[in-house]
């Protein structure tokens, strides 16, 4: 049942019905050919880091490099996602992407790659994504018409990048290993192409958009959004989780090339290993948020996989076996993904739709924005202590977190009861009388 009372279909039917949509259908398409060359990208850059330094501090940095515009201009940036239209947004920043891949391959393939190169377009990436990502994550209302089937797109979205995050890293290792990284880049820019295609075969309903005038500056709407995101303490708590994971628990991937290297005695082979490892948990766990049939005791997930994320790095930072570290990446990536999808579910369901770009944009900074700190400060923590001591550290910090944020869920669930009845996502409870907190304390639906 669902919380209207209704019966709901359940089997494969259920856990994919977002793609009923059209336009979403074609953004599914087109974005899980893309995000296989993201991923293999993503490690290619870490193999080539590496390769041409030796230094797990350069690793650092060319993460911070990638990642520090998030911080800067995301907030910017979700401003203008609610003013423009986002489709023609999302257009432009795939074609630019391409063209950053594509001029990442043309260097390395030349034989002329150097690592200001890399740091030079892994900060043109940056700045691409500050606006690709609030506007990626705004735009999914506009191409699911219902919005009962916004939480399976979030949670379709999820398993899209965690297909590709397990696909995308062991072949990018094959490729790296046969032929070189430059092909990986090469490959990565052609599969733009996919993305690009999907979203210009779209059709979109006008969507009404107010005209800037003298009362809606950017700074005026930046700080009105500020003023949003503090004053509701669900929104605040869940993207300051965020934060925290991503500070001290998202640069372990950072430092793969050192584990793989180094601790495990491996080379780009065990590196794919490593990361398709994380890739098969964080599917896993995208897997379960589809099949969920409500929101509903998402809060307690939350601390739950933040908590397992850390207990995750931990084991990996003690392993010294691959076969060991596989199950322990496994463990990881099912910690993370669905602490950040079950999250943005959240996010995007108490979140009024006028604010929806700038509140996402804090989600991006949330995530993207703080990372670089944590890529920076791991990678020289690790220069000075070892990478394994360093990851330790890291998975403590994450308990740490998800503690605190447990401790606020009875405070929390208060303030979100009245958002749900308001929206709808309570009215059988609400008209029966039955306590709402309570039924937001229940073990999430499976």
């Amino acid at each position: 049942m669902n919380e209207a009372g209704a019966t709901q279909p359940s089997g494969l039917g259920f856990m994919v019905r977002a793609l009923k949509h059209p336009n979403y259908r074609l953004f599914f398409a087109g974005q899980t050919v893309s995000l296989v060359g993201t991923w293999m990208t993503r490690i290619a850059t870490s193999w080539l880091v590496y390769r041409l330094t030796g230094s797990a501090l350069l690793l650092g940095l060319v993460g911070f490099a990638g990642q520090i515009p998030s911080f800067l201009l995301a907030p910017f940036a979700g401003v203008l996602v609610d003013r423009w239209d986002r489709h023609r947004l999302l257009v432009v920043t795939q074609i630019l992407a391409m063209l950053q891949s594509a001029a990442l391959a043309g260097l390395i393939l030349a034989g002329v790659i150097n690592i200001w190169h890399v740091l030079v377009l892994s900060l043109c990436q940056g700045l691409i994504n500050a606006f690709d990502m609030p506007a990626r994550q705004a735009f999914v209302v506009e191409m699911v018409e219902k919005r009962e089937d916004l939480p399976n797109a979030i949670a379709l979205n999820s398993s899209m990048v965690n297909a590709a995050r397990l696909l995308g890293p062991s072949l990018g290792g094959v490729i790296i290993a046969a032929v070189g990284e430059g092909w990986c880049f090469a490959l990565d820019a052609g599969s733009y192409l996919a993305v690009i295609a999907s979203l210009l075969l779209m059709h979109l309903a006008p969507r009404q958009r107010r005209a800037p005038g003298r009362e809606t500056k950017v700074l005026h709407e930046l700080r009105e959004g500020w003023a949003y995101v503090v004053g509701s303490p669900a929104i605040r708590s869940i993207l300051v989780l965020l934060a925290l994971v991503s500070l001290v628990g998202m640069p372990y991937t950072v430092l793969m090339p050192v584990f793989a290297s180094k601790i495990l005695g491996g080379g780009p082979h065990t590196l794919g290993f490593l990361m398709a490892a994380t890739g098969v948990g964080a599917l896993s766990g995208a897997v379960f948020l589809a099949n969920r049939r409500s929101v509903l005791g998402l809060g307690r997930v939350i601390p739950m996989m933040s908590g397992l994320f850390g207990a995750g790095l931990i084991g990996f930072s003690l392993s010294r076996s691959l076969w060991l570290s596989l199950p322990l990446l496994v463990a990881t990536g099912l910690g993370f993904m669905v602490q950040m999808a079950a999250s943005n579910t959240l996010l995007q369901t108490l979140v009024d739709d006028d604010k929806r770009g700038r509140v996402m944009s804090f989600y991006t900074m949330s995530i993207m924005g703080i990372t670089p700190f944590g890529s920076l400060l791991a990678g020289g923590l690790a220069s000075r202590i070892g990478a394994p001591h360093t990851l330790l550290f890291c998975g403590a910090g994450c308990i740490l977190a998800a503690l605190w944020f447990a401790s606020l869920l009875p405070r929390l669930r208060e303030r979100v009861r009245p958002i749900y009845i308001e929206k709808g996502i309570l009215p059988a409870m609400a008209a029966e009388g039955i306590s709402a907190a309570t039924q937001l304390t229940v073990p999430p639906e499976r």
